[in-house]
């Protein structure tokens, strides 16, 4: 397995795939990074030599953050909107979705599994 960026990419993919198992590299990244490397998108990843890796690497190191770096940045956003206690911080803290979706009846990926509430009964109409 190749390793691009301290990751190991898979071995039978294409080049422009393998790079996009990589957090932060998608399809548009990962057609500039080939591009600005010189390696062909179809080559597959077993296939690339040393010095094309070597390459890749550098490419990425110099203009793009990925993995862990883009982790913690990401973390770093949501810390400080806790911090400054605005809306969307708010929501963050409380598990709740952020942008605009509805709560009601749906958001269970968010909010988690369903907590039923004891001694709540549905009113009904006569």
């Amino acid at each position: 397995m190749p390793r691009i960026a301290g990751i190991d990419v898979p071995d039978k993919k294409k080049m422009y795939f393998a790079l996009q198992y990589i957090h932060g590299i998608g399809p548009k990244f990962a057609k500039e990074i080939l591009e600005k490397a010189k390696v062909d998108p179809d080559q597959r990843s077993n296939e690339v030599d040393e010095a094309a890796l070597a390459q890749i690497n550098a490419v990425i190191d110099a203009e793009y953050l990925v993995e862990g770096a883009l982790r913690r940045q990401v973390q770093q956003n949501i810390q400080r909107l806790k911090d400054i206690k605005c809306y969307r911080g708010d929501r963050h803290r409380k598990g709740l979705p952020v942008r605009g979706q509805r709560t009601q009846s749906n958001a269970r990926t968010r909010k988690g599994k369903k907590k039923t509430v004891a001694g709540k009964k549905s009113v009904k109409a006569k």
